[in-house]
């Protein structure tokens, strides 16, 4: 079981914040989660002084990491006719928000936590401890937080189906190889090239910033109509026999090893090279 999610935000030097992701022992995202995240994103959106948001972890051994399926049904969905997800909304704000989101990324993000650093502006990677994947085909389900629709731009169709088929963990060199990252440091150097980092985009304009950000946006971002058909594509397979059958697998293994050694190693235990 995971505690209660706690998103933190700060405000820290002029026109820089910074966001930190907590939910022992193993940073699942669960509903409060995306929940908070898309208040944070809405009001840092609307604040004319922050240009530059950066998103962190408390844990070590997880960055942002894959949806708590044990309260998939409970995710929040945006009041209004059309019954938005508040996951879409919240990834299609994050691409389009006119600051500059700087992921610092530590220990391992899968699925949703991957799909959420997707949608991040620029992502830094923890060269020995940052791990990537999306499990979801593996465990009998689809992606749906926007993975198959982003990852094929960074990474190309094939390593794309590669990494989204065969549902394995892939580390920072290799995240870096393939665009999946934007660069991936040595741990001891990470903190201070995304804070020097921030720092130099913090000072120039605000509207240049923004600007540049939507010019680039306009040649790279997948629809939002096809991020709102995943999800919903996502959430049906749900509900697919050997998703049910999977799970309790995986359950029985949670039980006798432990979650966290699980999380830690779950591409391994998905394809069978731990038992």
């Amino acid at each position: 079981m995971t505690q209660a999610s706690t998103v933190s935000l700060e405000r820290l030097i002029p026109h820089i914040a910074r966001v930190t992701f907590s939910n022992p022992p193993a940073n699942l995202i669960v509903p409060e989660t995306v929940s908070r995240l898309h208040d944070i994103v809405v009001e840092l959106s609307e604040d004319p002084d922050i240009k530059v948001v950066l998103f962190t972890s408390s844990l070590a051994e997880f960055f942002f990491n894959h949806f708590d399926l044990a309260h998939a049904t409970d995710f929040p969905v945006l009041p209004g006719t059309d019954a938005r997800p508040a996951w879409t909304d919240l990834v299609v704000r994050l691409t389009e928000a006119p600051f500059i989101s700087i992921a610092s990324i530590r220990g391992g993000t899968r699925g949703g936590g991957n799909e959420l650093t997707l949608a991040f502006d620029l992502r830094y990677a923890s060269r020995e401890k940052a791990i990537f994947g999306q499990p979801e085909v593996g465990t009998g389900i689809l992606p749906g937080g926007g993975g198959s629709e982003r990852l094929p731009r960074f990474v190309g169709r094939d390593r794309a189906l590669e990494a989204i088929l065969s549902s394995a963990d892939y580390d920072a060199d290799l995240a870096e190889k393939w665009g999946w990252v934007t660069r991936a440091l040595p741990d001891a150097e990470l903190d201070g090239y995304v804070e020097k980092l921030a720092a130099r985009l913090a000072s120039f304009d605000r509207q240049a910033l923004a600007a540049g950000k939507a010019q680039i946006n306009r040649a790279s971002l997948p629809p939002p109509g096809d991020l709102l058909a995943a999800y919903g594509e996502y959430v049906d397979s749900l509900s697919w026999p050997g998703f049910q059958a999977r799970m309790q697998g995986f359950g029985q293994r949670i039980a006798e090893k432990g979650l966290v050694e699980i999380e830690l190693n779950l591409g391994a235990y998905i394809g069978g090279a731990k038992a």
